[in-house]
C-alpha cells in the first residue's frame, strides 16, 4: 500500500474543532480527483435517481387529486374532510414501513438491489390509482407507493455516497432532492392538463426506466467489500472512476476502512460514540427537518392557497412554487461542495423561520373573509379586472410559500439526506439509514394526519407558528451539533467520529509484533516515576514516525538524545518506516492521551493493546499511548 493510500495524517491540531485538518496528502488527492472520469458515475447516478423522481411524483399527487375527488360524482370515490386526512397522510405511513424494511435490505441485498426492490411495490400501486373503484384502493395505492417511497429514501442517498467521490459527492448528493423536486413540479404540471387517473399511469414511466438502468449499473465498491467480494468491488470501481486511473489508491483506501468494520455493530457497540453520536445526528436532523413542516405545505399545497385566497389560482400557484423548488435545489448542488453544508443549513433555517413566521402572522391578521373578498374581485369573470382593484396584499401568503420553499431546498432538504449517508458509520449505514427514513416518516404522517384537524380546531396560522418555533431550533441544532464535511471522503469523517470532536488525527493501523526499538528496551521505557509521551512527527514523505520519549528525557533536551528513544515502526502510515526528514514535532502532554482499540484489538485495563492482535489506535485531544507499547 502507498503512504497515502489512506486518509491522510495532520500536520498539527486544527485550530477549529469544526472543520477537518488539512492532510499532507491533498496535492494527491487533488490530483487523482482531476483525473477521474465521471460520465459513468453520473449515469450510474442518474439511474438510481429516477426512484427519488417517481417518489416526488407520488409524494405531491394529493395536491390536485383531493380537490377532483371532493367534487366526484362517484359517491365511492368523493372525499370528505375526514377520508382526505387520510389520502394525504397515509403515503408517510408506507414511507416508515418502507424505511424499517430498508433496514435489513439494504444489507442484505444491497444498496442498487434494494432500490429495484422498490420498482415492485411502486408500479402496483400506481396502478391501483389508475384503477380505483374506491376508497379502499386509493388508500392501498398510497400506501404502497409510500412505501416504495421510503426504501427509496433510504437506500438511494447511501448508494450515491458510496459511489461517489469526494470531488462531486456535495453535488450528487442533492440529485434525490432534486429528481424528487423535479418529480413534483411534473406532477403540478400534468396536474393541469390529466385527469387524476391518467395521472397516475405517467407515474409508471419512471419506474420501469428506473429498473431497466440499473440492470446495467454496478453495485457499491463498499457494500461488496464488506461482503468479502473483492474482485467484484475493484471492477465496480474501475468501472465508475475509469481504467486509466488511479483508482487501485481509492480501493485500498476503501478497503482498509471496511475491513475495520467488517463486523455488524452489536448492542454494546451502540454506546461507542463513534456510533451513536453520528446517528443520533442524523436522526434528529430528519427529526427536526419534518417538524419545519415541508411535508404538510406540498400535501396541503392547494387548499392552504384555497385558504388564503391568492390571486392567482391554486394550481398555478403550486406549480409556480414547484419551479422556485427546483430552482434552489440546483443553487444548493452547485454551492454545497464550495460553500459547505454548515453556510447552507444556517441560510436555510433563517429563511424558513422568515417565512412561516410571515405566512402565520398575515393569516392571524388578514380576515379569511376579507381573503375571499379579494380573490372573488381579483379573479371574477373571463373579463380582465381593472388594475385598481387588485389588492396586492394576497401575494404574501404566496411569497411566503415561496420562499419557505426555496429555503428548505437550498439546505434542510437535501443536505440532511447527503449528511445521513455521509457521517453514518459503514457497519451500521444499512439499518441507521432505514432509522432515520423510519423517524422521518413518522413524523411526517402525524403532521399530515393532524394538520387539517389543527387547522379546523385552532385555525391555519398556528402551524405555521409552531413550524417558525422549530426553525429556530434548527438554526441552534446545526451550530452546536452538526459538522462539515465538505470535501473529505467517508473514510476522513469516520475518523472524526472515531477520535473524538475535538480531535481529528485519523487512526493507525500497528501490531505488537512489529515494533522494534533502537537504543533502550521496553523496560527502559517504562522506569518508575516517569510516563511515556507521543510524540508525531509529520514527515515530508507524507508519513507519519512515532518516537516514545521518557518524561525526563523531554526536559534533558528538544531533540531525540538517542538512548531515551524507542522508534515504533508500525505507526507509519504503510505499515512500515522509511527514511525521511521529519518536521513539525510537537511533544505532547501525557494528560492527553488516550487509545481507542478498534476492530480485532482488544484494550486491557491500562489501555495497551492485547499482544499479537491487530489494533488501531486514535489519538484525541490530542494524542495517544504508542502502538505496541510494552
Amino acid at each position: 500500500m502507498e503512504p497515502s493510500a489512506r486518509e491522510p495524517l495532520v500536520r498539527k491540531p486544527s485550530s477549529s474543532y469544526r472543520t477537518f485538518p488539512e492532510g499532507v496528502s491533498k496535492r494527491l488527492d487533488k490530483e487523482y480527483l482531476r483525473s477521474l472520469h465521471n460520465k459513468r458515475l453520473y449515469l450510474a447516478v442518474f439511474a438510481a435517481v429516477l426512484g427519488n423522481f417517481s417518489f416526488g411524483f407520488a409524494l405531491v399527487y394529493t395536491s390536485p387529486v383531493i380537490p377532483a375527488l371532493e367534487a366526484h360524482p362517484n359517491p365511492a370515490l368523493r372525499l370528505d374532510r375526514h377520508k382526505a386526512s387520510w389520502f394525504g397522510s397515509v403515503f408517510t405511513l408506507g414511507a416508515a414501513a418502507g424505511g424499517l424494511s430498508a433496514m435489513l435490505l439494504n444489507d442484505r441485498l444491497g444498496r442498487k438491489l434494494s432500490i429495484m426492490f422498490s420498482a415492485v411495490p411502486s408500479a402496483v400501486g400506481y396502478a391501483l390509482l389508475a384503477g380505483a373503484q374506491g376508497i379502499e384502493m386509493l388508500l392501498l395505492g398510497r400506501v404502497l407507493t409510500g412505501y416504495a417511497g421510503g426504501v427509496t429514501s433510504a437506500s438511494i442517498p447511501v448508494y450515491i455516497s458510496e459511489i461517489s467521490h469526494p470531488g462531486v459527492r456535495g453535488m450528487l448528493g442533492a440529485c434525490p432532492q432534486i429528481m424528487a423536486v423535479l418529480g413534483s413540479l411534473i406532477l403540478y404540471a400534468l396536474g393541469l392538463l390529466l385527469d387524476w387517473r391518467w395521472l397516475a399511469v405517467a407515474g409508471e414511466v419512471p419506474v420501469l426506466a428506473m429498473i431497466l438502468l440499473l440492470c446495467f449499473m454496478p453495485n457499491s465498491p463498499r457494500f461488496l467489500l464488506s461482503r468479502g467480494k473483492e474482485d467484484e468491488a475493484l471492477q465496480s470501481l474501475c468501472w465508475l472512476r475509469g481504467k486509466d486511473t488511479d483508482y487501485a489508491r481509492e480501493y485500498e483506501q476503501i478497503k482498509d476502512s471496511v475491513r475495520k468494520q467488517s463486523r455488524r455493530v452489536s448492542c454494546a457497540e451502540i454506546k461507542d460514540p463513534f456510533i451513536y453520536k453520528p446517528i443520533l445526528i442524523a436522526v434528529v436532523m430528519r427529526f427536526l427537518q419534518q417538524l419545519s413542516g415541508v411535508t404538510c405545505v406540498l400535501v396541503y399545497l392547494q387548499p392552504i392557497f384555497k385558504k388564503t385566497a391568492v390571486i392567482l389560482k391554486p394550481e398555478y400557484d403550486a406549480a409556480l412554487v414547484g419551479l422556485v423548488r427546483l430552482f434552489s435545489v440546483a443553487i444548493a448542488a452547485v454551492s454545497m461542495d464550495k460553500a459547505g453544508r454548515k453556510i447552507l443549513l444556517f441560510v436555510s433555517a433563517g429563511v424558513m423561520l422568515a417565512s412561516n413566521l410571515t405566512m402565520g402572522l398575515y393569516i392571524h391578521f388578514v380576515p379569511s373573509s376579507q381573503n375571499g373578498t379579494i380573490a372573488n374581485r381579483t379573479l371574477a369573470s373571463s373579463a380582465s379586472p381593472p388594475v385598481e382593484s387588485i389588492n396586492y396584499i394576497t401575494l404574501i401568503p404566496l411569497l411566503a410559500t415561496m420562499f419557505f420553499i426555496m429555503g428548505y431546498a437550498m439546505g434542510w432538504g437535501p443536505i440532511t439526506w447527503l449528511l445521513m449517508s455521509e457521517i453514518l458509520p459503514l457497519k451500521a449505514r444499512g439499518v441507521a439509514s432505514g432509522l432515520c427514513v423510519v423517524v422521518s416518516w413518522l413524523t411526517a404522517f402525524t403532521l399530515t394526519q393532524f394538520f387539517l384537524r389543527v387547522v379546523e380546531a385552532f385555525g391555519l396560522e398556528v402551524p405555521f407558528l409552531f413550524f417558525a418555533v422549530i426553525c429556530a431550533g434548527n438554526v441552534l441544532f446545526t451550530g452546536c451539533c452538526v459538522p462539515e464535511t465538505k470535501g473529505r471522503s467517508l473514510e476522513q469523517i469516520e475518523a472524526f467520529f472515531r477520535t473524538g470532536r475535538r480531535s481529528f488525527m485519523s487512526t493507525t493501523r500497528c501490531s505488537r509484533g512489529t515494533t522494534s526499538a533502537r537504543g533502550m528496551g521496553p523496560r527502559n521505557q517504562h522506569q518508575a516515576g516517569t510516563k511515556s509521551i507521543l510524540e508525531a512527527k509529520t514527515c515530508g514523505c507524507g508519513q507519519e514516525t512515532s518516537h516514545i520519549l521518557s518524561a525526563a528525557a523531554t526536559q534533558a533536551a528538544p531533540e531525540p538524545p538517542g538512548s531515551g528513544w524507542s522508534r515504533v515502526n508500525s505507526c507509519s502510515r504503510a505499515g512500515t518506516l522509511s527514511a525521511c526528514s521529519c518536521k513539525n514535532k510537537a511533544v505532547l502532554p501525557p494528560s492527553a492521551r488516550r487509545c481507542l482499540g478498534l476492530q480485532r484489538g482488544k484494550l486491557q485495563g491500562d489501555g495497551r493493546g492485547e499482544a499479537g492482535r491487530d489494533c488501531d489506535w486514535g489519538i484525541t485531544a490530542p494524542c495517544s499511548l504508542p502502538c505496541g507499547e510494552a
